[in-house]
């Protein structure tokens, strides 16, 4: 097949971009966006592209800064890869970087071996033994004062990987959620959309605000929580509030938005269709439409009563995915009492007995438990001066401690959490 080569024109900025976003770099990622490389385009940076028949089989785009050059992003159409385009490409845009001044060409490879062979074929030279590092700040230029005007915060890292004792619900959340909103490019390349909104459902105090958090941690996003109580202090009232909080989160590039006990806001609309709640929750369906345009923010809704919530609330198009939280298995059990107990440096407590004994406790009835049989084992010694050999609590406190503790999952909640998770659940 023959092309021609020749200097990019405002009328291929449509063509280009398309090509690009069906060949982006999925698997290695890139080192510039496609909106940075849509933005060298409209600013004039050098840029080339080969067409035949009026069709845009390739293009390559660099940004010169003084000397300095570098490829932006260049790609051909799979179908016509291995026909030479790439290295018909590469000089072409070499000469307009030289034409603007550059001495120095760079590019930012991934490695894969045809790459290589045309960048060595145009006379590049691979610097061996180097590393990209990169570090995206979670807020952008004008984000600070509206983060901290919303009460929202930029969120440790790690908090991720801190979660435990609830992997089966880890697991589903990572690879439903966070990995496609990590490597979007990959999971377009899959076919695969990036979740905009999920629902965590499930008893209280089972994690579901831990793992919104540990997914802005995850993703490096900002964190912004919606307490419906505050809102509906507004003077405006509870519907404006949610307007305009959903206003200035749209000014955001990327952020997790937390909306804990959401059926306070968008409860089963029953009765009169002029309700005050019927207002709130119309308006709230009409919001998320809006937030989901953008692939870089994702909504994460929490209920401890999953079925109270409005039908239109939960359907396809507005919510990805309902995943249940629930209280741990003997398992997961085992890891958060492990996970306390590491902490005190003992070795000779019973696992297996605390494991048994709290059969219906959450991850938070666990860690009350585990803070009352600390305190037991240090006023034993500091306050009775009833040193021991081995500090921190033993066995016998930890369930004596458990014995305090009121399980917050009982018989009849289990019941109605099995029940939503068959009536509710989509993940």
């Amino acid at each position: 097949m023959s092309w021609l080569v020749r200097e990019y024109q405002d009328d291929d900025m449509e063509a280009v971009v398309r090509l690009w976003d069906a060949t982006s770099p999925h698997r290695y990622g890139s080192v510039f966006s496609l909106a940075e490389c849509i933005g060298a385009l409209r600013s004039g940076e050098p840029a080339v592209v080969a067409v035949s028949g009026g069709e845009i089989l390739g293009a390559a785009l660099a940004i010169v800064t003084g000397e300095r050059a570098w490829i932006v992003r260049i790609a051909v159409a799979p179908e016509h890869r291995g026909e030479g385009l790439r290295a018909a490409l590469l000089p072409a845009l070499e000469r307009l970087a030289v034409e603007r001044g550059a001495r120095r060409i760079g590019f930012v490879a991934p490695p894969e071996q045809d790459v290589a062979e045309d960048l060595e074929g145009a006379g590049f030279t691979m610097r061996p033994a180097m590393a990209f590092f990169e570090k995206v700040q979670a807020v952008g230029p004008g984000e600070t004062a509206l983060l901290e005007a919303l009460g929202g915060r930029v969120l440790p890292s790690g908090l991720w990987d801190r979660i435990s004792g609830m992997e089966t619900e880890k697991t589903l959340i990572e690879r439903r959620v966070v990995l496609p909103l990590a490597e979007p490019e990959l999971a377009q390349a899959h076919g695969v959309m990036p979740p905009r909104a999920i629902v965590l459902f499930g008893p209280p105090g089972t994690g579901k605000t831990t793992f919104a958090r540990g997914i802005a941690s995850r993703l490096g996003w900002p964190f912004v929580e919606i307490f419906p109580s505050r809102l509906a202090a507004d003077a405006g009232g509870l519907a404006n509030a949610l307007r305009e909080v959903f206003a200035q989160i749209a000014e955001f590039e990327r952020v997790l938005l937390f909306m804990d006990e959401v059926e306070e806001i968008a409860p089963r609309r029953e009765g009169v269709p002029t309700s005050a709640v019927h207002g709130v929750t119309n308006e709230l369906l009409k919001l998320i439409p809006a937030f989901r345009e953008r692939d870089t923010r994702l909504l994460v809704a929490a209920t401890n009563s999953v079925r109270s919530l409005d039908s239109a609330f939960l359907r396809p198009g507005r919510f990805d995915y309902l995943i249940p939280v629930g209280p741990p298995d003997a398992s997961a059990r085992r890891a958060l009492w492990k996970r306390f107990v590491d902490v005190s440096g003992r070795s000779d407590v019973d696992l297996d007995a605390l494991v048994g004994a709290t059969d219906g406790f959450t991850p938070a009835d666990i860690e009350y438990a585990a803070r009352v049989a600390a305190q037991t084992a240090f006023e034993r010694e500091v306050v009775h001066g009833h040193a021991t050999r081995t500090p921190g609590a033993s066995t016998d406190d930890y369930l004596a401690a458990q014995r305090q503790v009121r399980p917050t999952v009982t018989p009849a909640i289990r019941q109605e959490f099995l029940e939503d998770i068959a009536a509710f659940a989509r993940t």
